[in-house]
């Protein structure tokens, strides 16, 4: 089968244009915006893109037309398909079909940590010898690629509940009918598509109901959204997590079920949100087959995920992170962890506000408290519908906003001073941003 792949250099795209490949397909595609990483990696693997949505691509002639989540009505090259009646499906639906059917699907879902908690599924699996299929919105770097196709039954995805696509408002979820579903935590966020919490339980409540009776729902116990989820339905065996009857992890890493000790984890992750992800990994992975032990000691090798408090550079005594941090949340629980393991270091936080949700101002007056782990903040406030400077103002003279990305990178430049850790956090690029400040750093 010949598919074409509208959108196909965003992350979860790019992996089933991977994974297709890998499948026999032929596979081309095209995006508004190609370029590296995703598109340098998609022509080593000999897949045809092309720039913009061109009309004329219909010539290309493929069996089916497989549909990103970033096209819209109005885009030429769909409403020419649509006009012409010419064969076309969502990305979720087409994994589904072609590559989930006959796997056990292990799915990560969550507001936050289904990249990294999906990457330690996947390196517990392959550790435990199981050799998993895995699409992953991120690259494990035990793995050094966001997707792969194996013989094994076994397939760990990533579960967004982004919707699916122009025509299916459905979460992409749903679409894969995991056999172990892990629910990692749910809050507020996707302000463009959901008006507000109850409109995203209720897409998690579809998913539970997707879940077969012999197969294992994996809850974070701490999280009364989730547990509202549940009490909505639920028709298989849960094992939550964080709860003193269920997985726990104690001091010195001690981690158990049912208050029975199962190992100790040994590794330098930081903060307790990872130490929630590596419960639900290795409870889902126990699922399918590992023992807690191996999970445990294979997540002592386990190397994390790119953008994940990765370091990118120390110059001058100076650390630069790169987190993907883009939700209050998250940007408080991964100042805790750096906090935690920096100690009296000075710690510069440098922020873009990306996400559909943060433009929209939804969670701009949830910033300030999110942040004040911090020594000094940086923000970026270029196109945003509300002022950065306004919004950050309850942190004082601490905070600084700017909308010209080279004066916030000569700020924090004159502003470190060795010892300190600069941490960086978008869901985007930010201009380059990280190798900016290594230069400014550097003279």
């Amino acid at each position: 089968m010949h598919i074409h792949i509208l959108g196909i250099c965003g992350t979860f795209m790019g992996g089933i244009a991977a994974i297709a490949q890998q499948a026999g397909h032929k596979v081309t595609g095209c995006d508004a915006n190609v370029y590296p990483p995703m598109s340098t990696q998609l022509e080593a693997r000999g897949i045809e893109l092309i720039e913009g949505f061109g009309a004329e691509q219909i010539r290309l002639e493929p069996d089916m037309f497989v549909i990103g989540n970033v096209v819209s009505r109005a885009n030429p090259l769909m409403e020419e398909i649509l006009n012409r009646g010419l064969p076309y499906i969502s990305g979720p639906q087409w994994l589904a079909e072609n590559v989930l059917r006959d796997k056990w699907v292990l799915a990560v879902a969550g507001t936050h940590g289904k990249t990294t908690t999906s990457s330690m599924l996947a390196w517990i699996l392959e550790y435990g010898n199981l050799d998993p299929g895995f699409l992953i919105g991120g690259v494990p770097q035990n793995f050094g690629i966001s997707a792969r196709l194996t013989d094994s039954p076994f397939f760990v995805i990533e579960a967004d509940e982004y919707d699916t696509a122009f025509f299916d408002k459905r979460s992409k979820f749903v679409h894969y009918r995991p056999r172990t579903a892990v629910l990692n935590n749910l809050e507020f966020d996707h302000a463009d598509i959901f008006p507000d919490l109850a409109a995203i339980e209720t897409q998690f409540h579809h998913l539970v109901r997707s879940v077969p009776g012999n197969g294992l729902i994996v809850a974070n116990g701490r999280e009364a959204s989730l547990e509202r989820v549940l009490q909505r339905g639920c028709w298989t065996p849960v094992e939550k997590f964080g709860v003193a009857n269920g997985w726990m992890i104690g001091g010195a890493e001690t981690i158990a079920f049912k208050e029975a000790f199962q190992g100790t984890l040994r590794w330098n992750l930081m903060g307790e949100h990872n130490r929630m992800n590596a419960l639900a990994a290795i409870a889902a992975a126990r699922h399918a087959g590992v023992p807690a032990e191996i999970g445990i000691e294979a997540l002592s090798q386990f190397q994390n995920v790119k953008r994940r408090m990765e370091v990118r550079g120390v110059v001058n005594g100076v650390t630069v992170y790169d987190d993907f941090a883009h939700h209050p949340t998250a940007i408080a629980t991964t100042l805790a962890g750096l906090r935690q393991k920096a100690g009296s270091a000075r710690i510069l936080a440098v922020l873009e506000p990306r996400s559909n949700t943060m433009k929209l101002g939804v969670m701009k007056d949830a910033l300030p408290a999110s942040l004040e782990a911090a020594d000094q903040v940086f923000c970026y406030g270029a196109n945003l519908g509300w002022d950065a400077a306004a919004a950050l103002a309850p942190l004082g003279k601490k905070s600084a906003a700017f909308d010209d990305l080279a004066a916030l990178v000569a700020a924090v430049a004159r502003a470190a001073r060795p010892g300190d850790q600069v941490l960086v956090m978008s869901n985007g690029g930010f201009g380059g941003v990280h190798g900016k400040l290594l230069a400014a750093l550097a003279g």
